[in-house]
């Protein structure tokens, strides 16, 4: 299998600065060589996505490979990106993990009808969380062949 690992940018949205600080730490644990961007909420998610304000520069901000999305955050909720983005021929291909503290059904059943890729219930722990990560980036850059987009 080829490597794609570095070439494969991870974007994170996520509006607590301290979950996004986790995840980059439980990345780096596990010596993922992705480049990672993060974002704060549904809307500067969709700026980034279609390169747009502060996200222009495509060389400096390129499409995501992956998406970790959190579904409760401010002004745009992951929900709401989660469908605009599924919406958008031009970004429905890029696979979104949902990432959140939600246990409820009714998120999991509405993200996946959404087209989300996979829902993930955020680990307590930061020991938890790194493996977590491990198995996540273990399948999706060692087990499955993603689009070029």
């Amino acid at each position: 299998m080829n490597n794609p690992k570095k070439s494969i940018l991870i974007l994170i949205a996520d509006d607590d600065a301290e979950d996004r600080m986790l995840l980059k730490e439980a990345l780096e644990e596990n010596r993922l060589k992705n480049a990672l961007q993060f974002v704060e909420n549904g809307e500067v998610l969709m700026d980034y996505l279609h390169g747009e304000g502060q996200y222009q520069d495509r060389e400096k901000f390129p499409l995501p490979g992956l998406i970790l999305l959190d579904l409760n955050m401010p002004k745009k909720d992951g929900r709401e990106a989660l469908k605009e983005i599924k919406e958008d021929p031009h970004l429905r291909m890029i696979p979104i993990v949902v990432l959140t503290t939600s246990k409820a059904e009714e998120d999991i059943i509405k993200t996946y009808d959404l087209g989300v890729s996979s829902f993930i219930t955020k680990p307590v722990t930061f020991v938890a969380l790194v493996d977590m990560m491990k198995t996540l980036t273990d399948y999706w850059f060692e087990l499955v062949e993603l689009p070029k987009v």
